[in-house]
């Protein structure tokens, strides 16, 4: 008599294994949609239509919504790993010195080229300052007490990386970050390793971590508004928190735990329904009920703190359905994970990158005032420009350092 196999949904835990390097091709869609959404958001920006007092003001204003959802995409496949070796018990061990070498290697050699283009270029008066050339370099220019440029955003052409320096600033902690939770879950446990033991003291320690968003946001405003507080690293551990529950919710439905199978399974079965949340979020995050939207005014703290838990409740809906959806599920491969989208996703980091310094471009080659211009105009232009110069960016430099690493990596 042969033994009934188990249903396709629940794996068993002693068979099925959640690799820490596994790749979702509908993720790579979804970092391609946020990309361009942060592009969308900018060339508005720059056409003035932000200022603008109607629904398509809050709407373009909203386009800062593809911040918290890259902040979940690195949540959910960063610290994936470390979720993988701490519930397998027996999974390989992550190695540190290997995770930041590929982080340094993904993200600055195209990042250093988008510095010196702009320095050569946008800030040449700026040109032989040693100070700023170290600062941007490093990504440590949003913690400058007293820039020249006087944004806590950063110089000219560069006003979108801030959120990078946060990631950037992220990836440095994220091994202790690990380590902590890790040591958490695992404290006083009784007898054998027990993975959803260890799961459920994962999600109780994430949860703390994005509460600290909350705590932190109000010394932003009290005792006096510090601007510079919004674009520091705790300020957004809520978003991040998003992503790093996904990938303990993840790792235990592949293993086979039955609670988190049929979570998973229930939230990837209604991605539409989750689709349709996310953009009622989107909507109502977007509208003066969380703010001022024409990116000048100050917020409050209570619409601060809003505007923090309901672009989250939108990351969340929206990335949940394609991180728990099984591999090649295949209505995430058809919407998010065909040719065109992962093309998309391949060059979705040069298109960050390069949007910024191609509009300022743009506005001097056309000799246009700051905040004019025509968005159906001026957008296809900047946005096929920026697609452009990100594939070359990708191809011929992104790609080939990113290669050149790995066998100097593995060589020694």
């Amino acid at each position: 008599m042969t033994t009934p196999s188990p249903p396709a949904t629940i794996a068993r835990p002693d068979t099925a294994r959640a690799r820490p390097d596994e790749h979702y091709d509908a993720l790579d869609g979804v970092r391609a949609i946020a990309a361009f959404g942060v592009l969308v958001f900018h060339v508005a920006a720059d056409t003035g239509n932000t200022l603008k007092q109607d629904a398509t003001a809050w709407l373009f204003s909203g386009g800062a919504i593809a911040v918290p959802i890259f902040f979940t995409l690195s949540g959910l496949l960063l610290y994936r790993p470390w979720v993988v070796h701490l519930l397998h018990v027996d999974g390989r061990r992550v190695r540190v010195g290997a995770y930041l070498w590929r982080r340094a290697v993904r993200i600055l050699p195209a990042y250093w080229l988008v510095v010196a283009y702009v320095m050569v270029v946008i800030l040449t008066s700026h040109l032989g300052d040693g100070w700023t050339w170290l600062k941007l370099l490093t990504l440590t220019y949003t913690y400058e007490a007293h820039p020249w440029w006087g944004s806590i955003l950063g110089p000219q052409g560069l006003g979108q990386i801030w959120s990078l320096t946060v990631e950037v600033f992220w990836y440095a902690v994220l091994p202790l970050t690990a380590a902590l939770f890790g040591g958490y879950a695992r404290f006083r446990e009784p007898g054998l390793p027990d993975p959803d033991r260890r799961a459920r003291r994962l999600l109780t320690a994430i949860g703390a971590y994005a509460v600290a968003t909350f705590v932190f946001t109000v010394f932003l405003f009290h005792p006096r508004y510090a601007p510079q507080l919004g674009v520091w690293l705790p300020r957004y551990f809520a978003w991040f928190a998003i992503g790093m529950a996904l990938a303990v919710v993840s790792v235990r439905a592949r293993a086979g735990s039955p609670g988190a199978a049929r979570f998973a399974r229930t939230v990837a079965h209604s991605w539409g329904t989750c689709w349709a949340i996310a953009a009622v979020l989107f909507c109502i995050a977007a509208s003066p009920l969380t703010g001022p939207s024409d990116l000048v005014t100050v917020d409050t703290i209570w619409t601060s703190e809003l505007r923090i838990l309901l672009y989250g409740s939108v990351a969340a809906f929206a990335v949940a359905p394609v991180a728990l959806a099984p591999a090649g599920a295949p209505v995430m491969r058809a919407i998010l994970g065909n040719r065109v989208m992962r093309f998309l996703g391949r060059i979705s980091y040069g298109v960050f990158l390069w949007q910024v310094a191609v509009s300022v471009g743009w506005y001097d080659l056309t000799g246009h005032e700051p905040f004019t211009g025509h968005f159906l105009v001026e957008f296809p232009v900047i946005a096929a420009l920026t697609v452009v110069i990100a594939t070359a960016s990708f191809y011929l430099v992104e790609r080939p350092v990113l290669r050149l690493a790995s066998r100097r990596w593995r060589s020694g």
